[in-house]
């Protein structure tokens, strides 16, 4: 009888293949951020399109003042902390700073004299950025200007050209709104995440995936699959 022999490596070869297989998972992440890729026939580069982060805010400071009966004016100052770890190599620089548009619904709730509940959601569309090693910002005031209008007459045009209507019966109770389509999200005329209004009240936004349809918001899936089925339908 012949018995195998398996050689074992020593654990100094163990480690350097440790190192190796550590430096080589390293640079695949920050290649992967980094490479340009496309989407809808436009190059991007960073995070790839449908991955998502979540954060901590800390305690922040909100201040806001009344600017018409209708109108007021925020500012928002606070640290956001990554939940959990990111990935060695991945990511932008230290020091890379954006500038962000965000067009979001608040919705509050007043649960004493000094509380409110409050959920924000809606879109943040980049206008801007500057590198961690350039001065400079990626567009000047112009342009950024210009980047602003661009999303901003897109974002009219689906408010005002291509609104889904819906209707739905649900738990015994009728819901009737609409289905805005997301700027961006539209391909051969069907888009794939919407902001959903029933019965007056804003629930967010709706995207359609690999594994069904999902809200941040709405919290039973089973309403959430009804009022993509209601989508669907408008589609067929």
């Amino acid at each position: 009888m012949v018995t195998a022999i398996r050689k074992t490596k020593s654990p100094a070869k163990k480690a350097k293949t440790t190192r190796r297989k550590a430096s080589i998972g390293k640079k695949d992440v920050s290649a992967s951020y980094n490479k340009f890729k496309e989407y809808q026939g436009k190059q991007y580069s960073g995070m790839q399109v449908g991955r998502s982060h979540k954060w901590y805010y800390d305690k922040g400071e909100w201040k806001e003042t009344k600017v018409t009966p209708d109108l007021w004016r925020i500012y928002y100052a606070v640290t956001k902390r990554r939940a959990g770890k990111a990935p060695e190599g991945s990511g932008a620089k230290v020091g890379t700073a954006y500038h962000w548009y965000i067009a979001a619904h608040q919705r509050v709730q007043k649960l004493n004299a000094d509380d409110y509940s409050t959920i924000l959601t809606g879109l943040k569309y980049k206008i801007a950025h500057k590198r961690a090693d350039n001065d400079k910002w990626s567009a000047k005031t112009p342009t950024q200007r210009d980047h602003l209008i661009k999303f901003l007459k897109e974002w009219i045009k689906q408010l005002e050209e291509e609104v889904i209507p819906l209707q739905l019966e649900y738990n015994e109770q009728t819901f009737k709104g609409e289905a805005v389509p997301v700027p961006g999200t539209c391909e051969d005329g069907v888009c794939f995440q919407m902001e959903v209004m029933l019965n007056d009240e804003n629930l967010g936004i709706i995207r359609a995936g690999k594994s069904g349809w999902k809200m941040d918001m709405v919290k039973d899936q089973k309403f959430v699959d009804a009022i993509g089925n209601e989508i669907q339908l408008y589609y067929e």
